[in-house]
């Protein structure tokens, strides 16, 4: 059943991405930038963690990582049609094209997003043109290292996804690696024997890499491999991103194949440009077919709730002034901003250690797997959102998403979150804040 439509308003806030200057895919660095280089050289040796290092302001994207995970939900003429697909070998590549449509939206330049800070909530939706909607709640549940944990649902889609992002960055000289660990675990849940977990899909992130960081032409790369897996059906995508070689090859390309696991049969062969057209060849006719054409293609930009109804700790209103200073190009304010939350966060993190006081995330709860385990399999999430959602039941899903977090506009939440919200005798992890709707 369709959520009813609620007005757009002149209020409410988009991705912050729109008020990033357009630019290419290459950028140069700015003369003004060659004094702040040279500030953090000192601190950069080759294979050194960059989640110690101070970056410059410059390299970072107006966005938190929590935020930037949305470009995965971004188009919904690949995402809405998978749980609709019967075949399940047609059902599995229509995963793939929706896996592979979400790469070509990257920051302006090479850009870095900004780290969340622990206990950061970003949440969001978009409005389908059939009059559905798409959910999206996150938090970052770890700080050291960092662990972005995120769900998505389509309820009247049958479409469900889980997910923690655990990036590990390292400088590598003129460039620097940002290696993407962690998993998202995508469900269909109208298919598959289990009828509550549904039919799985487990995907994995390539890498990226910023090339000529600290002099040159600034660029920005996919690389290695990613897969995506679907257990019940024993299929699975090796996609290879291939990252440009010093004399030969292209920037952006991508080949792969999709197998059955069972007989090591190659099914298809996918080729092309994660940032162009991508094809997708029936290895036994020779048939090859365009798969996604990301140059033509359209992202449709999640709506999230005004900034005066957001609470301090959301993404857009936690690092605003600092986006509107990156925007700007103000690198000295940028860093400030920056600066001022960084501290803020090492000053709640002495206080906990002081006071003894254990924290824990508020809308996400450890996974319980092993053997027999209700998450069993599903190690590799770490974390999963700590609420029951009925997805068999749209209209109920729906309620119990919103009761979870504010996520349309006129939401409120019962309870602010402040930090540190435990102590170690404090309630388990079922004792959750319910958000409202004001009407």
């Amino acid at each position: 059943m369709p959520v009813p439509h609620l007005r757009r308003s002149s209020l409410a806030s988009r991705s912050s991405m729109d008020d990033s200057p357009p630019s290419g895919e290459d950028e140069v660095v700015e003369p003004d930038q060659g004094n702040v280089l040279s500030h953090i050289i000192s601190q950069l040796r080759p294979g050194a963690d960059l989640s110690r290092v101070v970056l410059p302001t410059f390299i970072l994207e107006p966005r938190s990582m929590l935020e930037r995970i949305t470009n995965f939900m971004a188009h919904p003429e690949t995402l809405l049609p998978m749980s609709t697909i019967d075949d399940p070998v047609e059902r599995f590549v229509s995963v793939v094209k929706f896996y592979l449509s979400g790469w070509h939206i990257k920051p302006p330049g090479v850009k870095k997003p900004l780290n969340p800070i622990l206990g950061e909530t970003f949440t969001c939706y978009w409005d389908y043109p059939d009059g559905t909607r798409g959910y999206y709640i996150s938090e970052q549940t770890s700080h050291h290292p960092p662990k972005s944990s995120y769900f998505f649902a389509a309820p009247e889609h049958n479409i469900r996804i889980d997910g923690t992002l655990k990036p590990r960055s390292k400088f590598l000289g003129n460039s620097a690696a940002s290696l993407m660990e962690g998993i998202a675990i995508l469900r269909l849940l109208n298919h598959g024997e289990n009828k509550e977990k549904g039919e799985r899909y487990i995907l994995t992130q390539p890498n990226m890499y910023a090339r000529g960081i600290l002099f040159g032409k600034m660029k920005y790369e996919l690389g290695d491999h990613s897969y995506v897996r679907c257990p019940e059906n024993h299929l699975v995508a090796d996609i290879e991103f291939k990252t440009k070689g010093y004399f030969s090859g292209t920037y952006n390309a991508i080949g792969g194949t999709i197998k059955d696991e069972q007989s090591g049969e190659v099914l298809y062969e996918l080729s092309g440009l994660w940032n162009g057209e991508m094809h997708i060849k029936d290895v036994r006719t020779h048939k090859k077919d365009l798969l996604f054409d990301a140059l033509h293609a359209k992202h449709t930009k999640p709506l999230a709730r005004p900034l005066e109804e957001q609470g301090e700790r959301e993404s857009q209103r936690l690092w605003y002034d600092t986006v509107q200073a990156i925007v700007a190009r103000n690198h000295e304010a940028a860093t400030d901003e920056k600066t001022k939350i960084e501290d803020r966060q090492r000053d709640e993190a002495a206080k906990r250690a002081d006071e003894g006081i254990d924290w824990r995330p508020r809308l996400f709860r450890p996974v319980q797997g092993g053997p027999g385990g209700p998450d069993e399999g599903e190690e590799d999430l770490d974390w999963i959102i700590n609420a029951e959602v009925d997805m068999r039941n749209p209209k109920l899903a729906t309620k119990q998403i919103l009761a979870i977090a504010p996520i349309v506009q006129g939401q409120t939440q019962s309870s602010q979150f402040q930090i540190p919200p435990h102590h170690p005798s404090a309630p388990n992890y079922g004792d959750m804040p319910q958000a409202t709707t004001d009407s």
